[in-house]
């Protein structure tokens, strides 16, 4: 897992070893089995979660009482609700586990403190949340104007992988359809 978290940590911003070793001792390792929530709605989240393996959804509740995927994420990949991590407020939505995962939980207060120690793990997480950024702003304003068949095509395409690992209905509570029709672009 550390040649994992340097490797991934030195794609974005150059830490030495011992800088790694820093990071490391404050990261708690956990597995969660699947369905098994990584933060419920109506907690405080109050860290943040790095995939080692395995995948993950975000999603609410809506007034209908239907589940609304908002976002999915896989090996490599940082997941938290932002909103109750930064104002220290309740979720409004959940985090589970589609499949064993194992994540790295790195702790708010933790954290807040390597910041002050290390301060490129603060533009490292500054490039980390505009990237995220950056994800969120294409999903709401290309992805969602996109033909339901078009944002099919496009998930297959970018991560052709992924839709092999997530049910059916999941998918298609991400892409705002039916399960129905989605079948029916799967036989397309």
């Amino acid at each position: 897992m550390k040649e994992q978290i340097k490797t991934y940590f030195n794609r974005y911003v150059e830490f030495s070893d011992t800088e790694i070793d820093e990071i490391y001792s404050i990261l708690i390792s956990k597995i969660f089995q699947k369905k098994d929530y990584i933060l419920r709605e109506g907690q405080i989240c109050k860290s943040n979660y790095f995939i080692i393996n395995g995948l993950v959804r975000s999603f609410y509740i809506d007034d209908k009482g239907n589940e609304k995927i908002t976002q999915f994420a896989l090996e490599n990949w940082w997941v938290t609700n932002m909103e109750s991590y930064i104002k220290n407020i309740p979720s409004y939505s959940s985090i589970q586990a589609i499949e064993k995962t194992t994540v790295l939980i790195v702790d708010k207060v933790e954290l807040e403190r390597l910041f002050k120690s290390i301060p490129k793990l603060e533009r490292f997480f500054r490039i980390i949340t505009e990237n995220m950024l950056i994800a969120i702003q294409r999903r709401n304003d290309i992805y969602l104007q996109m033909k339901s068949k078009d944002r099919y095509a496009s998930l297959i395409n970018h991560f052709p992988n992924f839709i092999q690992r997530v049910p059916q209905y999941m998918i298609a509570s991400y892409l705002e359809i039916t399960p129905e029709y989605l079948s029916e672009l799967r036989k397309k």
